[in-house]
């Protein structure tokens, strides 16, 4: 259990700062993450790794010679922003372009493409991978989620780049050691949240959960077990059956805690695993045994193999030298470089705006106050929607963005902002703050709402209907989703179909209430929850019971409106 914490809405933030101060000498804070102390040649290709906390070393223990350049870190199991990784990025460059390896999570994914894109408008050559080795997240390929595989992918294109590779061979050895890597993960019991005094799940005595997912959640499914030698065949077994096609007989191994297995269980469950792997023909070169990639305090161990030919064995063999990860380090006798931080960006001047825009504004960071204040309120209740399939943060996610939507809000109002600058800061903040799927979701959606909208006059009752209409689209076409897939738009089609219609923002509110109340009949088809489907029926999708909430809050302003 996670005891030791301030403020549990604070926990990543407190430990990056604690983590920065140990190691001052080794890497160096700049917004969004951290970037290496002492920075690679100049012109070499800088590799950026990233997302949520709570997987420590991943992915700051992990910045250094021969590792990454930089490491972008969200707050606990929740993606970082798009402006946190472009911010890391531009702090990591050294000229010769920049390649994100992440694991392949929706929220991560589209935050990381968002600062790609903007890098690449910027003149800066950027490629992302994103990682794709936990075999028991889904059955295609392309679907599967990143696990302990992100060091290993991590560790084979920054010792590429620190060779002095160009950017498009480190992106090939980058895609060439995520094709041939594959984990699988076994848990008895799930972490515990800072804050909560629960884990998130719980396997019953004898059984071990197969597959959890990196972010706590549960596993699809379970298996018995009484030794340490069966649970070793359990994820030997696994693993070897999804052997790449034309695969070598020289293999890369990490024997990954995560997060609360002893070293000394490791050690016995090495025993059986070397021999299994010594049986089926296979050689482990410098196996790695310890916590690389861990889940908080999940219970729980996973068995990653790389698939190896000579060039990604030079890489897998290369010295390293990172806070919390050292293989045949060498002494740097390099000065640290002193490279400036990123500069905050400068408080926006708004143009002069109308009167009854700006009233208008006003009204809308007011409503903005009192989502944040319903989400606030029931964001346990949301978590605990969240937990029964996925990873449990939904509901702090809201109200980190909700609270950050509502900030900007009245500091543009302060400004003398329009209604339609307001709502763009205030989605833009919602992002940042959130990060994760929904962050990006609400971020873009919230934009396009006022997109319809002007800083010259009161948003007429035509431009609110397009704003609905435009907000509905862009959370449809950024996440993908559609109507039965078990997600929020579920509830904001119905939503924007009813406001179409009626105008009326409580009958809009009814129809969102009703749509995520029936949610609970479906089985999700896209996202984490996916794999847990049937462990999600009887329960209300998370994101479309909040979206719920904020339709009846709204309704329930403009009710009083008026």
């Amino acid at each position: 259990m996670t005891r030791l914490f301030n403020d549990p809405a604070s926990f990543a933030e407190d430990a990056l700062a604690g983590f920065c101060d140990l190691h001052a000498a080794r890497v160096r804070r700049v917004e969004g993450g951290v970037v290496r102390a002492v920075p690679s040649a100049q012109g070499n290709v800088a590799v950026v790794a990233g997302g949520g906390s709570g997987h420590y070393p991943a992915f700051h223990g992990l910045v250094g010679a021969g590792l990454a350049e930089g490491a972008v870190v969200g707050d606990v199991f929740t993606s970082p922003s798009s402006r946190e990784v472009l911010s890391v990025a531009r702090a990591a460059h050294r000229g010769g372009g920049v390649l994100f390896a992440f694991g392949n999570r929706a929220g991560t994914v589209e935050n990381f493409e968002a600062a790609r894109a903007r890098l690449f408008r910027d003149g800066i050559d950027c490629r992302a991978v994103a990682v794709t080795d936990d075999i028991a997240s889904a059955q295609a390929p392309s679907r599967r989620s990143g696990a302990a595989g992100n060091f290993v992918v991590l560790k084979m294109a920054a010792a590429a780049a620190d060779q002095g590779l160009v950017l498009d061979e480190v992106q090939r050895v980058a895609v060439t050691a995520n094709e041939r890597t594959r984990t699988l993960g076994v848990a008895v019991d799930g972490c515990t949240l800072p804050g909560r005094d629960g884990p998130l799940f719980t396997e019953p005595v004898g059984k071990v959960g197969l597959g959890p997912g990196a972010r706590g959640e549960p596993a699809a499914s379970g298996v018995g077990f009484s030794t340490a030698a069966e649970l070793a065949d359990v994820v030997v077994d696994g693993v070897l059956a999804e052997s790449p096609a034309g695969a070598g007989g020289r293999v890369g191994v990490v024997l990954n805690g995560l997060g609360r297995t002893e070293h000394e269980e490791l050690f016995v469950l090495w025993s059986r695993i070397a021999a299994r792997l010594r049986g089926a023909g296979l050689e482990a070169v410098e196996p790695e045994s310890g916590e690389l990639v861990t889940s908080l305090d999940t219970a729980g161990v996973s068995l990653t193999l790389v698939w190896l030919d000579e060039e990604l064995e030079r890489f897998w063999r290369a010295s390293a030298d990172a806070p919390a990860y050292r293989k045949r380090a060498r002494p740097r006798t390099a000065t640290v470089r002193a490279v400036a931080d990123s500069a905050p960006a400068s408080l926006r001047a708004y143009p002069e705006s109308l009167l009854e825009s700006r009233r208008a504004a006003t009204a809308a960071a007011s409503v903005l106050g009192e989502i944040h204040r319903v989400i606030e309120a029931h964001a346990a209740e949301i978590d605990r929607l969240d937990a029964v399939a996925a990873d449990g943060d939904h509901g702090r996610s809201m109200a980190r963005g909700t609270g950050a939507a509502h900030a900007a809000a009245m500091t543009a109002v302060r400004a003398g902002a329009g209604v339609r600058s307001t709502l763009a800061g205030a989605g833009d903040a919602w992002a940042a703050r959130a990060g994760g799927t929904s962050g990006v979701l609400w971020g873009t959606g919230l934009r396009a709402f006022a997109g319809e909208l002007s800083d010259g006059e009161a948003p007429s009752a035509a431009e609110l209907a397009a704003g609905v209409a435009a907000f509905a689209e862009s959370i449809v076409r950024t996440g993908g989703a559609q109507q039965g897939d078990k997600t929020m738009v579920d509830a904001i089609a119905p939503f924007a179909a009813e406001f179409a219609g009626s105008g009326s923002w409580a009958r809009a509110a009814e129809a969102a209430r009703a749509a995520a109340g029936e949610t609970a009949s479906l089985q999700p088809k896209v996202g984490r929850a996916r794999p847990m489907a049937q462990r999600s029926l009887g329960t209300s999708d998370p994101g479309a019971m909040s979206f719920a909430l904020i339709a009846e809050t709204i309704a329930a302003a403009a009710g009083t409106a008026g």
